[in-house]
């Protein structure tokens, strides 16, 4: 039906979409919001680390661990981000 990197490129919009509402709601944690955006940086250097371990390495991205974990990084950066803004949130919540 339709191949996985579809699936992927299509997926984008209801994230960006999801994104927009967030903004506009003006009721997410400043320092969650920007991890929840950091999921595109995370998605902007996976995509090009996935077509340079192909061309150089002739395998996938998951195969190529300094690639990988590059690539990663940026997922787990984004996901402590979010954390974090929350965490802070409810403690000024509690306070």
């Amino acid at each position: 039906m339709f191949s996985k990197d579809t699936l992927f490129a299509v997926s984008l919009f209801p994230y960006l979409g999801f994104l927009w509402f967030l903004t506009r709601s003006g009721q997410t944690p400043r320092l969650a919001l920007i991890g929840f955006y950091c999921t595109l940086v995370f998605v902007a250097v996976t995509i090009p680390a996935g077509i340079y371990a192909k061309l150089v390495y002739h395998d996938t991205l998951a195969n190529v661990d300094l690639l990988h974990g590059g690539a990663e990084f940026f997922l787990t950066l984004a996901n402590i981000l979010i954390v974090l803004g929350f965490r802070q949130a409810l403690q000024s919540v509690e306070k």
